[in-house]
């Protein structure tokens, strides 16, 4: 095999990955976690949260507590599963249903005074695996998930259960794959030569595409008064990622061209293999059955060939790479491309991105003005966004993690206990036997009272500073802390960096283009929202 791809992101001098790192808050300051990170020392809890579970108030001395050594004796971990089969039906009620899945994590952390508990995680049985689960809700306990040496990842991507390979061409794709087994480094591998052998083209084609949705909302509010949000942002991001990856735009005439299908290609294939553990904002009934039983391949895999064949005729030279470089199969090479861009990176873009919006918008437009004037300051007169006029965006970076960390894109992460041990969160040790799921449900964890001041409160200036950069080991969506890498022998995910680029370029985009923008009516639908423009002001000094 060829020298680490892994390896090439941090030595090559050129615009590769590597550089997408150096976009930290003072990364030059910033502190590198060693091996697992404590947890951070806490601030006083929001009142406004009254009502809900808090673990007690942290101060100085529990805070330092909290993330030291001391030993606490060990004790069962709080919580049911209920008999077998009345208690899992119980719990997808309240979790689908009748309390909607934040109450029901917070309402189990109430009753039973405790962030790690015992629950059952749908789907379940009997048409699927077991669905006992110890969750971790707090940033001290969930840090065992992200060492591999307790925790084995094999086939818990999902959850509590993994989807037929027939929706992966018959293979276990690297998500699912453990970092023991002999696929995962070389696949890993290929993800970051994907990213380092494109760097060059991210911002120029992000400009492109943004510039063509954005050209689309203009043209509805000229038309209509208001600009729809949802499809121009699937089919933009979609485009920069196949243009940036592939160097084909999906749309483009040819015998492989996804034409305007392909975002709708693409959630079909999603949504069949998340449909039984997630809610699609479909009627409850049509849920309900969905999620007792796993929807065969068979429904979307014409969707799903048009979009391989697509990836396989335009990603040659990707395909290439892998087999030369990696020595990897070649349809598998391609089915890991198309999962990597679609499922992790282009489907992530469809809860973060309409967040951003959101989360900006409620801060208001006074707040948006600043966020402007940054932009504006950086880029210069050029109008042209380099990587170092994004490097000094302090206040946009900031407002990039607490998005992230109030609407993570990656909500859970799982991993099966290798053998007995012992877990601590903030206040209690608890036993975890050998073989036993262990779940984190990252919208709670990044909201640990003892580590978050006003945590349930969007404060997008949280991460500016030397504060912010130490709470930036306590941003773990990518199922690891933001201050460390990914790496061939963990599973901290391989495009963490280039997601939060894509980010902070949507950000700069928007205010090169616009002084400030207002939404219509947000409408839920499952863990994915819908809205419109009401007001895209354009920018008055050009």
């Amino acid at each position: 095999m060829a020298s680490s791809a892994a390896a090439q992101l941090q030595s090559s001098l050129s615009f590769q990955l590597s550089e997408l790192r150096v976009l930290k808050l003072g990364s030059a300051s910033q502190s590198k976690a060693g091996g697992r990170s404590s947890c951070a020392r806490g601030r006083p809890r929001n009142p406004s949260t009254a009502g809900k579970y808090l673990p007690p108030q942290a101060t100085e001395t529990s805070s330092r507590l909290a993330s030291s050594t001391v030993e606490l004796p060990p004790q069962e971990i709080p919580g049911s599963y209920g008999p077998p089969f009345i208690g899992l039906a119980v719990d997808k009620l309240n979790y689908f249903v009748v309390q909607g899945r934040d109450e029901f994590f917070l309402s189990l952390m109430q009753r039973y005074k405790s962030t790690v508990i015992r629950v059952n995680m749908p789907p379940g049985p009997p048409l699927f695996p077991d669905s006992r689960t110890i969750m971790l809700l707090d940033q001290k306990s969930i840090r065992v998930l992200f060492d591999t040496s307790k925790v084995e990842k094999k086939d818990v991507f999902a959850g509590t259960y993994m989807p037929s390979t027939d929706f992966t061409g018959g293979f276990r794709v690297l998500p699912y794959l453990d970092p023991s087994e002999p696929k995962h480094a070389p696949l890993k591998d290929f993800c970051f030569k994907i990213l380092q052998s494109n760097g060059r083209k991210f911002l120029p084609e992000f400009h492109t595409a943004f510039d063509e949705g954005a050209s689309e909302w203009d043209a509805q509010l000229d038309a209509k008064g208001e600009a729809e949000f949802t499809s121009v942002c699937q089919n933009f991001t979609l485009s920069f990622l196949c243009r940036a990856i592939l160097d084909a735009d999906p749309s483009a005439p040819g015998s492989a061209s996804l034409r305007d299908e392909g975002p709708s290609l693409i959630q079909a294939w999603i949504a069949a293999q998340l449909a039984p553990q997630a809610s699609l904002g479909l009627p409850k009934p049509v849920e309900a059955l969905l999620h007792t039983i796993p929807l065969p391949f068979s429904l979307v895999s014409n969707q799903y060939n048009k979009v391989y064949q697509f990836f396989y005729t335009n990603g040659h030279h990707l395909l290439d790479i892998a087999e030369q470089e990696f020595g990897l199969d070649r349809a598998e090479a391609c089915h890991n491309l198309l999962f990597f861009v679609c499922f992790n990176t282009w489907g992530g873009l469809q809860l973060f991105l309409p967040a951003i919006f959101q989360r900006i918008a409620s801060a208001g437009v006074s707040f948006q003005k600043e966020l402007a004037q940054e932009v504006r300051s950086a880029v210069g007169e050029g109008d042209e966004v380099t990587m170092k006029a994004l490097q000094s965006m302090k206040l946009v970076h900031s407002t990039v993690y607490e998005v992230l960390r109030m609407d993570p894109p990656v909500p859970f992460q799982y991993g099966r206990a290798k053998d007995d041990m012992i877990v601590e969160s903030h206040d209690a040790a608890y036993k975890v036997r050998k073989g036993e799921l262990l779940g984190c449900y990252q919208k709670i964890a990044m909201r640990d009272p003892k580590v978050f001041e006003a945590p349930q409160t969007f404060k997008p200036k949280r991460f500016m500073g030397a504060e912010g950069e130490r709470l930036l080991q306590n941003v773990t969506w990518s199922n690891g802390p933001e201050t460390e890498e990914p790496t061939l022998s963990n599973k901290q995910c391989a495009g963490k960096d280039f997601v939060n680029l894509m980010a902070r370029l949507l950000i700069a985009e928007i205010y090169l283009r616009y002084d400030f923008f207002k939404l219509g009516k947000v409408e839920q639908h499952g863990a994915r929202s819908s809205f419109g423009f009401k007001v895209l002001k354009r920018r008055r000094d050009v």
